[in-house]
């Protein structure tokens, strides 16, 4: 048996739980909890579908602040803008400009996502997003950050489980001989996809050929032995994305550390809906008046509340008063205050979080608010950053532009300058001695602009 596929099985499982819970907390579909059994009762199905969620808020806004605007030559060499043409086709063709946010969002809500890299029946680079559920890499412990061999698995139309292996020198292919619905099979069920291709027994007794999905493995130009590809590029085709992990483990989820808070955050909102239900309103009170009974010794109610009900007593001792209505204000300071706690554990702007009644803050105000987050979106425009340079570097090596080309991934400012702010920084840099030359050259007037407006009448260097 193949200890690789053992090996490939055991780790998809093992990350399989962890990333489902992730999903379910970013779509909404949280764990809710209740003060007591009684209340989970009454109000668990009327409230199962409810909750506060903040999770998208913490991927969704680093998301907002990764955009790729192209990739410079990390070194100079003669054919520098014909790899920019080529680098900006690959990618167009591809339609990364919109794929590219959904690898973002992935590695950002589960740790981990993966990009395979192949060519198409014409030698074009393809380049394929794949789900963290999906996918699974082993790192070369002589080469740490390497990619030693990867797993890809997946269930086919027939509910039967699609495995390939894939290495630096070739890729293999595997298929389950019996059919799966949620779990991956044990490693002695799969057999080489070619050895799958011939007639097999189904357990009705019926003869059946397996039917397999054309894949990009299966049209790759190089021949091929129906189970294994050659790979004839050195490298395992894929490339991860992991968010804030540790060298040569899977990354972590932004909401590894929000999911806590979120269920404090929930809990404290049903612990306010169910307040509101039970004694939110005035609760009315009679005493001194004569209670009966039913034939099971049970007290019978003497009134029936209502705007429309007058309640009347014969006894002249009678009397009738209110409860307080129950204080909210304190259910309210609690889910505020964890709005605050998930500022804190996720380096997410508060403000993101509280909608701000008392007018939007100042800009200075939102810098040094945002601090925090722009250096942690800093932090995966860099680990991010690197793998698509890898990225793109193999699919110009694909199209046959030779190995070796490095390149530098360039992102769109998270924190850009307005243009008062702009303008404000080249008066200050005057200021101190800037020429007005070299001031108008940074506001972004050409050189002709520039030469004609200093030789206008009553103009001179010192103005």
């Amino acid at each position: 048996m193949n200890q690789d596929i053992e090996q490939a099985i055991t780790n998809i499982r093992a990350k399989t739980e962890r990333y489902a819970k992730s999903e379910r907390y970013y779509n909404g579909d949280h764990d809710l909890a209740f003060a007591t059994e009684k209340f989970e009762n009454t109000f668990g199905t009327l409230f199962r579908e409810f909750a506060l969620n903040l999770c998208p808020v913490i991927c969704d806004a680093l998301r907002d602040k990764l955009r790729i605007t192209g990739w410079s030559p990390d070194c100079p060499f003669g054919n520098a803008q014909r790899i920019r043409f080529l680098r900006r086709r690959i990618w167009q063709q591809n339609k990364m400009a919109t794929l590219a946010g959904e690898i973002h969002k992935e590695a950002l809500k589960c740790g981990d996502a993966y990009m395979i890299v192949w060519p198409n029946s014409r030698g074009e680079p393809v380049l394929h997003p794949n789900r963290a559920s999906n996918l699974s890499v082993a790192y070369d412990e002589d080469t740490p950050g390497q990619i030693a061999w990867a797993a890809k698995a997946w269930i086919t139309i027939d509910k039967q489980v699609r495995l390939n292996l894939l290495y630096p020198d070739r890729i293999e292919k595997y298929i389950s001989r019996s059919e799966a619905e949620r779990t991956l099979p044990d490693a002695k069920d799969f057999v080489p996809l070619s050895d799958a291709r011939a007639p097999r027994r189904e357990g009705t007794g019926i003869s059946q050929r397996v039917k397999v999905p054309d894949t990009v493995f299966q049209r790759h130009a190089v021949s091929s032995s129906g189970s294994v590809i050659p790979n004839p590029y050195g490298i395992v085709p894929v490339f991860h994305f992991s968010n804030n992990g540790d060298l040569g483990l899977t990354g972590r989820s932004e909401l590894e550390a929000a999911i806590p808070v979120q269920d404090g955050l929930n809990k404290s909102v049903l612990d306010m809906l169910v307040a509101m239900e039970f004694s939110a309103f005035r609760q009315r009170w009679a005493a001194g008046i004569e209670v009966e009974y039913d034939a099971e010794g049970k007290a019978l109610g003497p009134f029936t509340a209502g705007v429309e009900h007058l309640w009347i007593a014969g006894n002249s001792d009678a009397r009738f008063g209110d409860f307080e209505a129950a204080q909210l204000e304190q259910f309210l300071k609690v889910k505020d205050s964890f709005r605050i706690d998930m500022a804190s554990v996720t380096g997410t702007p508060l403000h993101y979080f509280l909608q701000n009644n008392g007018g939007l803050p100042s800009g200075e105000s939102l810098k040094k608010a945002e601090t925090r987050f722009l250096s942690k979106v800093r932090d995966r425009q860099e680990s991010f950053g690197q793998v698509w340079a890898d990225l793109m570097a193999f699919a110009l090596e694909i199209e046959g532009h030779g190995s070796g080309i490095r390149l530098l991934t360039e992102w769109e400012d998270p924190a850009p300058m307005s243009d008062k702010e702009f303008l404000e920084n080249i008066l200050l840099k005057k200021q101190i001695g800037l020429p007005v030359e070299q001031a108008l050259l940074e506001a972004g007037y050409g050189e002709a602009d520039v030469k004609r407006m200093l030789a206008m009448p009553g103009q001179n260097q010192e103005q």
